[in-house]
């Protein structure tokens, strides 16, 4: 017997993944469910494993991995503004309402649902309100409150939290290290023309060196899921997912740079340094406020380099 794809390893036994098995193993998953939470990569795995589970049943006519599975169909943002269109949407719909092929149901997969413009969503929630039979959507997005008030009101609620980074870029390791020794050398206290210098030009080899670690992180999670997609996408549309690949692996690195910010200022605040308790409400103020931007094409350089900025004067300044 085949196993089924497994789930995050960091999410088997979770209470969320224990619900929605019992759901399926008694069949009763609902129609429509939205999954959310702070990593993309997380809740393709989810849900891919949903799928895999629905569909290689068996009373099915044939096995297949639910990315290649006939009855399993994807629906992601494309084009230069990446975003998921009103057409694409209607094809979607169209697949789903025909029979399965090999399967006793289907599945679609819609990835950054978020994406969806007000054309599409509207084309969606109808389908929503009268879902097909015999079929299971699935909706991602680490961005659970841009979508419609009436798509979240029709859709079964998951939130997922991240599986633990596992970025293989070589130096992302030596740049958390690099970030922590800094943070330790602004709490000790600069003074002098030449220390501030230091710790500005340290500030910007930080600055540097992560946009190297992304570019690497992504060309190589790239790589490993452009030989798992079909091979009729388009030039658009293969942008558009390993764009969708980059956001989420930033998002991921900004993530782990918040970790590394709580776990300094810590100390300080069980020692009952106000001093360190205002310094790292305002650094992560900042931070997630820039990561915010991003969203709105702000540059991640500039992103970076005006939190590490602030938590230059923030720390020293305390």
């Amino acid at each position: 017997m085949i196993s089924p794809t497994p789930w995050p390893e960091a999410l088997a036994g979770t209470p969320a993944v224990a619900v929605i098995e019992q759901a399926i193993a008694r069949q009763r998953l609902s129609h429509s469910l939205l999954l959310h939470g702070d990593d993309p990569r997380t809740l393709e795995a989810v849900a891919l494993a949903i799928a895999d589970r629905l569909l290689n049943v068996k009373t099915a006519a044939g096995r297949f991995p639910p990315e290649q599975h006939p009855d399993c169909f994807t629906l992601r943002p494309a084009g230069k503004m990446r975003q998921i269109s009103a057409d694409a949407t209607r094809e979607l719909i169209g697949k789903v309402q025909v029979s399965p092929a090999v399967a006793p149901r289907k599945v679609a997969i819609l990835y950054e649902v978020d994406r969806m413009n007000t054309a599409a969503a509207n084309v969606f929630l109808k389908t929503l309100e009268e879902p097909p039979a015999n079929t299971t959507l699935l909706l991602l997005t680490t961005r659970p409150y841009a979508l419609l008030p009436t798509i979240r009101s029709r859709v079964l609620h998951f939130r997922f939290p991240s599986a633990g980074i596992a970025v293989s870029a070589e130096g992302w390791t030596g740049w958390l290290d690099d970030y922590r020794a800094w943070l330790a050398r602004l709490g000790e206290g600069v003074s002098g023309k030449t220390a501030v210098a230091d710790q500005i030009f340290t500030l910007y080899g930080l600055v540097a060196r992560f946009g190297a670690v992304l570019d690497s992180a992504t060309g190589e999670a790239w790589k490993a899921q452009k030989e798992k997609l079909p091979a009729d996408l388009d030039d658009d549309e293969q942008v558009a997912i390993e764009t969708g690949i980059a956001n989420g692996l930033r998002a991921r690195l900004f993530a782990e740079i918040e970790t590394a910010t709580r776990a300094f200022a810590l100390p300080r605040l069980l020692a009952g340094d106000a001093g360190a308790g205002r310094a790292f409400a305002s650094a992560i103020g900042k931070l997630e406020h820039n990561v915010g931007l991003l969203r709105l094409n702000l540059n991640v350089s500039a992103a970076l380099e005006d939190f590490l900025l602030t938590s230059l004067r923030l720390w020293t300044k305390r």
